[in-house]
Formats: C-alpha cells, structure tokens, sequence
C-alpha cells in the first residue's frame, strides 16, 4: 500500500496548496520595492533607513526556518505554519498603521518570521512526499515565491498610490488567509514512509513495511538506513542517496554541504544584485527607459520560469549536473549582458539578464531535493533551513557590496566580476557527490 493512498487528496494537491501559499510569503519580499517609497514618504524616512527594513526583513526570514524546520520535522507542518499565520498579518497590519520607523522593523521583522516558517514547510512538502518527478514538485513551489508577486505587483502598485494603510491589510488578510490554508491542508507522510522510499513512489510499486521509522537499526555511521528491498529504482534526477537520515549536526560536519552554502551565498548574493540594481545598471548606460522596465520584468520572469522548468529537468539529467550546468550559463549570460549593455545594444542587454535569471534560479528548486537526497527525508526541513540561512550573507553580497564595488569599480565590471564568480560556483558544484 503507498502512503499517499491515504490522503484525502492527491500529493499534487499539497503541491499546489504550498505552491500558493509560497507565493503569499513571497510577496513580503517583491512588493517592497513598491511599498517603500510611498511609506517612506508617510513616515518621512530616508533610503538609508528604508533599506534596513528589507535587512531586517531578510535576516529574520532565513533565521527563523531553521527552528520551524526542526519543529516541522518532528511534529508535522500544521504547528508552524499555525504559527507563521498570525504573524503574517500583524506584519503588514502593523506596518499599514506603523507612525514611526522602529515600528516597521518591528513588523516587518514579524512578518519575516512567518514568512521564514511558510516557506520552509512549503519548500520542503514535495521533497518528503515525492521521489520520482521531485524536481518538478519542488520547482512548482518555489516559483510561486517570486511567480505570485509578478502578478501581484501591479495591483499592489496602483493601490499603495492612493490608498497605502487599506493595501497593506488587505495583503495581510490574503496571505494569512493563504497560510491557513496550508496548515489546514499539508500534511507529511508517515514517519516509517520517509528515508525508505514509500512516499514518493508510483501506484503499485512497493513500499516500506509497517514497523516505525524508528525501529530502523542504525548502521555503523550512526544513521538509520533502509531495508533491503524497501528502496524502489531511482529515476535519472536522484543523485545515489545517502544511507540513511542525518540531522543537522551531522550534516554540518561533511563537506558537501559547506559547499553547497557557498553556492547558496553566491546564488543570493549574485540575484539580490541583479533584482535589486539592474535597472539603475540601464540607467547608468544611458539605455532606454522602455529596456530598464524590460529588464526588471523580464528578470522577475526568467527567475519563476527558470525555477519550474530547469527544476523538471534534473529529474532526468541529474541535480548536479543540472545544476552546475545552469549556473555556468548563468555567469556567461551576465557577462554577455556587460558585453552587450557597454556596446549600447539594449533589447540584447534585456535578453541576456533574463538568461541570466532563467538560469540562476534553478538552484532553488535543485537544493531543496539534493538536500534530501544526500542527507535524508525525515530531517530535509531543517538540513535545507540550515543551508538557506547562507542568504543571509547573500544579502550583503547584493546590497552593501555590490554597492561598495559599483563606486570602486563601476557599473560594468562589477557586474563582470559577478558573472565570473556565478559560473565559478557552477563549477565548483560539479564537484559534488552524496555523503559517504
């Protein structure tokens, strides 16, 4: 009998239902850019003290998912995300009635923890529930996160114009109401299923038998492995798992994943500058004010887009080379883009950071299912919390920074420099193999 038999719903179901309430969270981080001027402007702030908000926000974002992925493993997702809900509207609520600066850190802050918590259950569902077709489960999650936004942001903007406080409550209510959703729906698979290969698989393949997870005998290493004959056939995109469940402690003692969180900091850092700078970029190269819009759209785009369809494709190429691979082109697309932008070809300039988008962002949906093939099901929501706290040094990368090196260097080579770093992280993750 499979586990997803028991359902009330299918697992593509739970899919779709994190899949929406990630692109609800996601929006704390998208829409500011809208929101901060017209706040800004009611508060009476400067954009030295604007950026902080988003600092802050990012910081307690990717702090937070290592604690709700540690809770999510060990007692299911309803009790975080039942946490993360109300959280989410006291973070726009408050921010929408804020009449000073430290009362938006503070609401922003809490908003960024349920954003943080939403979406490290969301980003985790298909990997415990999928194994066969996981890439593509988690790519359609995680392109929600910036996808929802991009059909969000011109409603958004019209309403922050004329009506900013009513804007920001009704963006609390719908992604609160999102978040609730998901603690109603979402729902892991038995523990016994997990790390024996039962969740994920086709109707009528075999699954685990019905002693608990724990009862599993630990091999020499200390980790649970599976039963001889429990593991069906991987397809393509499964990188030979490890043997059995590491927690946190022992994934951060092997070197795979000290690599990987330098991926993940070159990834962010080389994205929040791209999302962040690539229309002042256009503006410094005296390109149209249409191919500045462009490319901010386009760039938005590539990242959703990127996420869901290069993310399929590692569940037939393999992650890592999938991977590695993207992020290669990633780096030469943008240093293409600085080839293209200083020759003042502008809609080439718009392609090429579009493609540098489309490829960047399939790590997204690539590490969640690597971290859960390498390090096991049961604990991938807090291994894969621990590795995406490496935004958090993202940030700075892209924001102070990129800054620093724009005014030391400029416009043009600063961004070469990214580029070349991008496709050295692609490189570098070429080496990986999964934990002995």
């Amino acid at each position: 009998m499979n586990p997803s038999e028991d359902l009330p719903v299918s697992r593509w179901t739970l899919v779709a239902v994190a899949a929406l309430a990630m692109g609800a969270v996601g929006t704390y981080q998208f829409v500011w850019s809208s929101v901060r001027l017209p706040l800004g402007a009611r508060l009476g702030t400067g954009e030295t003290a604007l950026g902080t908000v988003f600092t802050v926000f990012l910081v307690f974002q990717s702090g937070s998912q290592f604690p709700a992925g540690w809770v999510r493993d060990r007692y299911g997702p309803r009790v975080p995300l039942l946490v993360g809900t109300p959280l989410l509207a006291i973070g726009y609520a408050g921010t929408a009635l804020a009449e000073s600066l430290p009362f938006v850190y503070a609401a922003y802050a809490l908003g960024g923890i349920g954003s943080g918590v939403v979406y490290t259950v969301a980003v985790n569902t298909p990997v415990k529930w999928f194994t066969e077709r996981r890439g593509l489960a988690t790519g359609v999650v995680t392109m929600a996160y910036s996808g929802v936004s991009f059909l969000a942001i011109p409603l958004v903007r019209r309403g922050v114009e004329t009506a900013l406080t009513e804007t920001l409550i009704v963006l609390g209510v719908g992604v609160a109401l999102a978040a609730l959703l998901a603690a109603v729906v979402v729902r892991d698979p038995p523990a016994s299923a997990l790390d024996g290969g039962g969740a994920g698989e086709a109707d009528g393949e075999s699954e685990p038998d019905g002693d608990g997870a724990d009862d599993v005998p630990a091999d020499a290493g200390g980790h649970r492995g599976e039963r001889d004959g429990d593991t069906p056939e991987p397809d393509a995109g499964v990188e030979s798992p490890a043997a059995g469940t590491y927690e946190w402690r022992e994934t951060v003692r092997t070197w795979q994943f000290w690599l990987l969180y330098a991926v993940m900091i070159v990834v962010n850092g080389v994205g929040l500058m791209l999302i962040g700078k690539v229309v002042a970029y256009a503006d410094a190269l005296e390109l149209p004010a249409a191919v500045a819009t462009a490319g901010a759209s386009v760039v938005a785009a590539a990242d959703a887009a990127g996420i869901v369809t290069v993310g399929g494709v590692s569940d037939r190429l393999g992650r890592v080379r999938t991977v590695s691979a993207s992020l290669v082109l990633s780096g030469v697309a943008l240093v293409a883009a600085t080839v293209a932008g200083a020759a003042a070809a502008a809609w080439p300039f718009a392609a090429l950071v579009g493609a540098a988008a489309l490829f960047r962002s399939p790590a997204f949906s690539v590490f969640p299912s690597l971290i859960g093939e390498y390090y096991g099901q049961r604990r991938s929501s807090e291994n894969y919390a621990l590795l995406y706290t490496g935004k958090v040094w993202g940030s700075v990368f892209g924001g102070t920074v990129a800054s620093l090196l724009v005014v030391s260097l400029g416009w043009t080579t600063s961004f070469r420099i990214s580029g070349v770093v991008l496709a050295v992280a692609g490189l570098a993750t070429a080496l990986l193999r999964p934990p002995e």
